[in-house]
């Protein structure tokens, strides 16, 4: 660590050095891959109520002044193949036991009723319902007007697809290929409709984003985890809460890799409407679920 601002030369340093941070959860890892909207992310995470947020970038992006002493940054090499998986597996490591969700810069967690109630009150309720992670639905977000915003980022004009979502059940190579137990694969958004420049592998929009740490729990490249029971949409017995990522990531990608760049002149369809950065907007859309909270 070095000064006041809380910054680490690496992970390691700071599972070593920041052992009070690693002490109560709820934790949010953010990895930043670029400088886009880090700030609003970072800020997005503080607001509804983690006890700490984590930045792990390259070293040269820079931690905005407004939240320098706000948020631990570790310098990471956020490029390198299955950075997430890698950080987040040592962080379990770490602290078994503490509540974490990760995700990228230009992504933002919502909850049920997170204008009014906090991360902490969520996972209180879900503890109690004897969860130990929650769904996430990443729904892709878009700057409705790409010769105004080129790389498809903007929080004011953010547009998403209020249709078009659908679930497949997922297959277990263990059992014949019969469908998991309470898990689906989730298709729809901007992977969907321009699927030809997304691979296979990378077009669910599914992700165990929000977790309970505990031994030997390993994060795997498709956002599920190596304990089955995590990647449940529900218990056996009712629904579950599930929450929602929004997310600029698949629009940045799209208009920044050379493959689909000059391919691409619009996210809009008939299907497109604007975001009101709120809850009750994704709950209406069956984007999320309250399941129990009322």
């Amino acid at each position: 660590m070095t000064g006041d601002t809380m910054r680490y030369s690496n992970l390691a340093a700071f599972v070593d050095k920041g052992r009070d941070v690693l002490a109560k959860g709820p934790i949010a890892i953010i990895m930043a891959e670029d400088p886009v909207e880090v700030e609003s992310t970072l800020l997005h995470h503080l607001d509804i109520g983690f006890r700490a947020v984590l930045m792990l970038a390259n070293p040269e992006i820079d931690l905005p002044a407004s939240v320098e002493d706000k948020i631990h940054r570790i310098d990471f090499a956020t490029h390198q193949p299955e950075a997430m998986m890698t950080a987040v597996n040592q962080l379990i490591e770490a602290a078994p036991g503490l509540w974490f969700y990760y995700g990228y810069n230009a992504e933002y967690l919502f909850h049920p009723f997170c204008e009014s109630r906090n991360i902490r009150e969520l996972l209180a309720f879900h503890t109690e319902e004897r969860r130990d992670a929650l769904l996430s639905y990443v729904i892709d977000l878009y700057a409705d007007d790409l010769d105004k915003h080129p790389s498809a980022v903007s929080l004011e004009d953010a547009m998403l697809d209020k249709s078009g979502y659908y679930a497949l059940g997922r297959p277990d190579p263990a059992n014949h290929n019969h469908p998991r137990e309470r898990q689906l694969d989730f298709f729809g958004g901007l992977r969907w409709r321009f699927e030809e420049h997304i691979p296979a592998a990378r077009r669910k929009i599914d992700r165990i984003a929000v977790f309970r740490a505990k031994p030997g729990l390993r994060l795997r490249p498709d956002f599920t985890f190596s304990d089955e029971e995590y990647n449940t949409y529900a218990c056996p017995w009712h629904h579950n809460i599930t929450t929602a990522v929004v997310s600029f990531r698949t629009a940045k990608a799209l208009k920044s890799n050379p493959g689909s760049r000059y391919d691409i002149h619009d996210f809009k369809w008939h299907n497109s409407i604007k975001f009101q950065w709120h809850s009750q907007q994704l709950m209406d859309l069956g984007l999320m679920e309250p399941g129990q909270w009322f």
